[in-house]
């Protein structure tokens, strides 16, 4: 096997430190077309279908791909703005402002983000980091607070194909989950609180708060994934710092796809249920640190109308965290945590210039 160099090494280079944000990712357009090429990537990823590959390729491409592109397109254009695909939107914007906050310390930190599917491609901004941008510490951060194998573990799957390519690899971090984190407890915390305050809850009313995360088969908790453990921690601190009791939060799962049992309780059915004794409910997702077609779609829309189809009166969804003050606070808190013990800081000329006739004069004697 021959391996990919690296920008020439030198004894005189500082250490150069990378901070790389991950998402699930995007179509690059609400199209059919688009669409068909995000799924085929996202759906052809053995961490996120276990299926028999040759089983599945042939459901993928003889049916899947041949039907769902089209409706998919029409739920993205729903949700499209003139900036672009939500998700991407909300990633660059903590992306730019995370950058600004490590700076201030860090002045020649990169700080930089990738969609595990679609663009910017996880392998290509992996490979300009280290092999053109000469990154040697490269701290891994997954956008997903809870962890799972479909999710996180795919990320460092791609990293991991990246770096078995490479001649000198740089040191890696990874952060495997964040789902209770007190820092991101407490944004969910701000972020409901602000709902409640611009949307307050009538003596009359019998409060419901409905906190719905992404699904997940069935079997995957049964073979030893964390992530309904980890969903249900998440709810369980955010409801303790809202001060509500346990009839007053309802835990969901969403994105139900296929004939498998999923986590439950679905959120939809749910939802029409609760219709027959809530006049009111208020809907948010913990797991989504950006609003995207699951959030805005799925939740805002989807889910309202067949509860107020049910005879529900009145539903809220609370927008997801992107760019919350607090949460980019405790992104900054989780970065920097993981940073401890890497030379992050910043040379100055005189600094550099010693190191660079140390770095001479070792060359002389060998």
């Amino acid at each position: 096997m021959a391996f990919l160099n690296t920008p020439d090494y030198s004894h005189a280079s500082p250490r150069k430190t990378a901070v790389l944000l991950v998402n699930l990712g995007t179509p690059q357009a609400p199209t059919t077309a688009a669409v068909r090429t995000y799924l085929a990537q996202f759906l052809s990823d053995p961490r996120v279908v276990e299926i028999p590959r040759m089983a599945w390729m042939m459901i993928l491409h003889g049916i899947i791909l041949r039907v769902r592109p089209a409706k998919s397109a029409k739920k993205y254009a729903t949700i499209w703005s003139e900036a672009g695909s939500p998700l991407a939107v909300h990633t660059a914007a903590q992306t730019q402002a995370l950058a600004i906050r490590m700076q201030q310390c860090h002045p020649t930190m990169i700080v930089t983000y990738a969609m595990r599917y679609g663009k910017p491609c996880l392998t290509k901004v992996f490979d300009d980091l280290v092999r053109q941008q000469g990154v040697d510490q490269l701290l891994v951060v997954p956008l997903y607070p809870q962890y799972s194998a479909t999710t996180t573990a795919s990320i460092w799957d791609s990293v991991s194909r990246s770096i078995q390519k490479l001649r000198n690899p740089p040191e890696l971090r990874l952060v495997k989950h964040y789902h209770d984190d007190t820092g991101y407890i407490a944004a969910l915390v701000a972020q409901v609180q602000a709902h409640w305050e611009a949307h307050p809850w009538s003596h009359a009313t019998k409060k419901m708060l409905v906190l719905t995360f992404h699904g997940l088969p069935q079997r995957n908790l049964n073979l030893g994934d964390p992530y309904h453990c980890e969903c249900h921690k998440t709810a369980r601190l955010l409801r303790e710092a809202l001060g509500l009791g346990m009839d007053e939060v309802k835990v969901t799962f969403q994105s139900r796809f296929g004939r498998a049992a999923w986590l439950q309780p679905y959120t939809e059915p749910t939802l029409i249920e609760m219709a027959k004794t809530h006049s009111r409910v208020d809907v948010f997702c913990p797991g989504f640190t950006s609003d995207c077609l699951e959030t805005l779609e799925e939740i805002a829309m989807e889910a309202k109308e067949a509860f107020l189809g049910a005879g529900g009166k009145t539903y809220f969804y609370i927008p997801a965290l992107n760019s919350n003050t607090l949460w980019l606070d405790a992104l900054e808190g989780l970065v920097n945590r993981h940073l401890q013990g890497w030379n992050t800081a910043h040379e100055d000329n005189a600094t550099l210039n010693q190191r660079q006739a140390a770095a001479q004069a070792i060359g002389a004697i060998r």
